[in-house]
């Protein structure tokens, strides 16, 4: 076994280890530990990804040497890692350009506290991406989820303690759907791990068995990480807690937290329900309808928000509805297109995020569209990225969000004929919607006149961490925009792994 088949599990273990150490650390020094993790973990999984994309195979790290069905296993392929590698790069700029908020959000005794749950959500989004084992999964899930709730509240103001309170209630509805249809699967396999499990319900189907069971275990996983997830009408909770976190925060649980159960649902499509079982249960159906709704409703929701936090918060609703109608379209081009968007998606989202941090600093730190005029002229470089950023989202060439929805379009047109009027015309909308939002809010933020006087005479000058931080956020948008067909191809190679 080469070593670098060693590092998915390194990866894991060093963020869990980090949580622990960090412990008795003071804030300065939880921070440089937190930081030297997540770069040593996107070292680790570039050198895991170079290696699977050298081999042109997946492979199987089994925890203690136990084989199946006892022993717990990790298995990294070309998607996984490339994955693992993005979500790494983008919290650590995520990290950088929400520092110097980080220390002035959280109280002084908490700081350590809060790298700490950084740590153990990285831990988490790694184990969910590279994991073979389904109790695994659902077990750092719920890490996730304590991890993410903790980030939201530690800033300890009224709005985010009820987006803490909230994000937990519906998060906990879906981790218990989670659990029963775990357990109903175990219960009729007798297995966890996802190729045993895949097997024993391919010998199911053939026979005819257990079908209304199987049914209803898709159904309530599906059901359960759509919760998680935040797919409309399970949205409720995204805004506040989007909203009112610290800026580090917000641009982690929206770009990485969610995007790490939709994955985790699209390993568990393929890699145990397989594609058959999946289309005849219907269920990728339900997931297009809610998905093409949540497209349009979260597009409504950002143009009626009176901040720019809630209106980038409501934009992921519908962020999310585009991933999941790719998924309902049934085919591989409409999961390339989800994953595509994913990646997309996380970049961009952590870009508006932090380039908003900046616009309000630069209006008294005020959220509201009347003090946000004029504020890229007083914060230029965040200007540029939320103009980068909303132009994505618009979907304006060259950049990853015009590729996203040439995809999903593409790949509406190669699938079921009854889907592709409802995808195009949704999408077309959809497009128009963004475009009504996110270009009002640059049009604000670049009207030099009739600035209130409350924000005349302000000019921000950025830290060189935040300024390189969303430098590279802008650069992996063009990136994306620009070399998106080798990264479909890896994309596309990572899915036909999953088989």
């Amino acid at each position: 076994m080469s070593f670098v088949q060693n590092f998915p599990c390194f990866s894991i273990v060093i963020c869990m280890a980090a949580g622990i150490l960090s412990t008795p650390m003071n804030g300065k020094n939880a921070k440089r530990t937190t930081l030297a993790v997540v770069s040593l973990v996107m070292v680790m999984s570039i050198a895991v990804f170079i290696y699977t994309l050298g081999t042109g195979t997946s492979f199987v790290y089994t925890m203690g040497k136990y084989p199946a069905p006892w022993g717990n296993e990790i298995r990294a392929g070309v998607l996984e890692c490339f994955l693992a590698t993005v979500f790494s790069m983008v919290m650590l700029f995520s990290l950088i350009g929400g520092m110097d908020h980080v220390f002035k959000d959280v109280k002084e005794e908490k700081i350590n506290l809060y790298f700490i749950l950084v740590d153990l959500l990285l831990s988490s989004l790694l184990a969910i991406i590279y994991t073979n084992d389904l109790f695994t999964g659902y077990v750092f899930v719920e890490i996730n989820t304590i991890a993410a709730c903790g980030m939201i509240m530690i800033r300890e103001s009224g709005r985010s303690l009820v987006a803490a309170i909230r994000y937990m209630v519906m998060s906990s509805i879906g981790s218990g759907l989670i659990l029963i249809g775990l357990a109903m699967l175990y219960d009729i396999t007798g297995h966890l791990l996802m190729r045993p499990v895949r097997e024993a319900l391919s010998n199911l189907a053939q026979t005819g068995e257990y079908m209304m069971p199987i049914l209803v275990i898709i159904s309530v996983i599906t059901v359960g990480l759509a919760i998680k997830s935040g797919l409309y009408p399970f949205h409720s909770w995204m805004p506040d807690a989007y909203g009112y976190s610290t800026i580090s925060s917000s641009s982690i649980l929206s770009g990485l937290v969610s995007k790490s159960y939709i994955f985790l649902l699209i390993k568990i499509f393929y890699r145990v329900f397989g594609s058959d079982l999946l289309l005849k249960s219907k269920i990728v159906n339900v997931l297009f309808v809610f998905g093409l709704i949540g497209m349009i409703m979260g597009s409504v929701g950002a143009i009626m928000a009176r901040d720019i936090y809630r209106m980038i918060a409501y934009s992921s609703i519908a962020q999310i509805g585009y991933i999941y109608m790719g998924i309902g379209l049934g085919t591989e081009a409409g999961m390339i297109a989800a994953v595509f968007h994913i990646l997309s998606h996380a970049a961009t989202k952590s870009l508006l995020f932090l380039s908003a941090k900046g616009l309000t600093d630069a209006s008294g730190r005020r959220r509201q569209y009347l003090y946000l005029r004029g504020a890229a002229f007083r914060n230029p470089l965040a200007g540029a990225a939320f103009l980068v950023g909303s132009l994505s989202m618009v979907g304006i060439p060259m950049l990853s969000g015009f590729i996203s929805k040439l995809l999903f379009a593409t790949a509406a047109l190669e699938g079921s004929p009854r889907k592709v009027f409802y995808t195009l015309i949704v999408l077309a909308v959809s497009t128009v919607l963004n475009a009504v939002y996110y270009l009002h809010t640059v049009i604000h933020i670049y009207t030099p006149k009739e600035i209130p006087e409350e924000c005349r005479g302000i000019h921000i000058r950025m830290t060189p961490g935040v300024a390189l931080a969303m430098i590279c956020l802008i650069l992996m948008n063009f990136i994306l925009g620009l070399m998106s067909q080798p990264i479909t191809d890896l994309i596309q190679l990572g899915i036909e792994m999953f088989v």
